[in-house]
């Protein structure tokens, strides 16, 4: 096991100087001790091997692919439980997939159970309810305060709105395929009608938030109709929308370049576990072809079925539209 995580490393160093010196300098020892390592002559301890994985950016997984091929390593998403926690995520975000605007071959996968999130990191209503939302879920006191939208819009920082819009941004350049079903949008709308219900949501600002929605699904509709992310200078970003009717969405993101695939699987929130064991993300790539091959893409389905689907979109919207301005109780079909 040893012998193959050293080949490993030998493969991935760019130092021009000896692989043995470097390693001594990552494991602050000797050149002798460092000799014996890289020789095998001394075994790694686990702490010295996560040491030489972080400083070339290893997955851990690499650790353990001699033993049981049914356990891997995943890495957990930052957590957050307040308004500063969630700039933080952001930040983290931002950092993770800034650097795919510069692959042309990357590519973003994405199984919506929900409307995606980048849809929303805009400056619009729907982002900053967006926002409240995911805070009410996370922040105990924020929850218990039973602090209106209105007034939460009021007090959001400057710094958490620019991280947020400018993340946003990264993704128009990113060529990107989603699969949604007749039931993608639902979750928002019920949020919407669940606050305005509570009144936590002002009537305003609930009709102002329906608006925000009828926009993404707009852009959504023209998106797939050009194939082509809608964004200035967005250097040839596709976009593909499938329709499914097959199987459960769930939110996963497989993330896809030359070199490599990930993906991430939510759990709570916005909080999910990023994945890079190959097998396992193979295995994940697979299943969204076999899910592509099951379902229409709609800017090849032709207009009737490709209009119908939005039109449904259209028909929730208004509903809710509906319920809000007679302000009756209502469930949705």
């Amino acid at each position: 096991m040893q012998e193959q995580f050293i080949k490993y490393l030998k493969a991935k160093s760019r130092n021009n100087t000896s692989f043995i010196e470097e390693v001594a300098f990552v494991l602050d020892m000797g050149y002798d001790a460092a000799y014996r390592r890289v020789n095998l002559k001394t075994s790694l301890s686990l702490e010295e091997s996560i040491k030489l994985a972080k400083h070339y950016n290893v997955s851990l997984n690499k650790l353990y692919e001699v033993g049981n091929k049914n356990s891997i390593v995943v890495d957990l998403s930052p957590p957050f439980h307040n308004i500063e926690g969630l700039e933080l995520y952001f930040r983290q975000s931002h950092k993770n997939i800034e650097p795919l605007v510069k692959l042309k071959s990357a590519s973003i996968s994405y199984s919506a159970k929900d409307i995606p999130f980048f849809h929303t990191l805009k400056d619009t209503y729907l982002t900053h309810y967006k926002i409240y939302v995911w805070l009410k879920d996370v922040d105990t006191e924020m929850a218990r305060s039973k602090i209106t939208f209105k007034e939460f819009r009021k007090q959001i920082p400057d710094s958490l709105l620019d991280i947020v819009y400018t993340l946003g941004d990264v993704y128009n350049y990113i060529s990107i395929t989603e699969l949604w079903n007749d039931y993608t949008i639902i979750g928002t709308l019920q949020q919407v009608l669940y606050y305005y219900e509570s009144r936590l949501l002002d009537k305003e600002s609930a009709l102002l938030i329906c608006n925000d929605i009828e926009k993404v699904i707009n852009q959504t509709e023209t998106q797939t109709i050009k194939q082509s992310l809608i964004g200035a200078n967005n250097n040839g970003a596709t976009y593909n929308l499938y329709k499914t009717d097959l199987h459960t969405l769930n939110n996963t993101i497989m993330v896809q370049t030359a070199q490599q695939r990930i993906f991430f699987q939510p759990f709570t929130v916005l909080t999910y576990f990023k994945i890079e064991h190959k097998a396992t993300c193979d295995l994940m790539y697979d299943f969204f072809e076999k899910q592509k091959m099951n379902s229409k893409l709609l800017v090849n389905s032709g207009e009737k079925d490709r209009t119908l689907f939005f039109h449904k979109m259209h028909q929730k919207i208004n509903k809710l539209r509906m319920q809000i301005e007679v302000d009756e109780p209502f469930v949705f079909e």
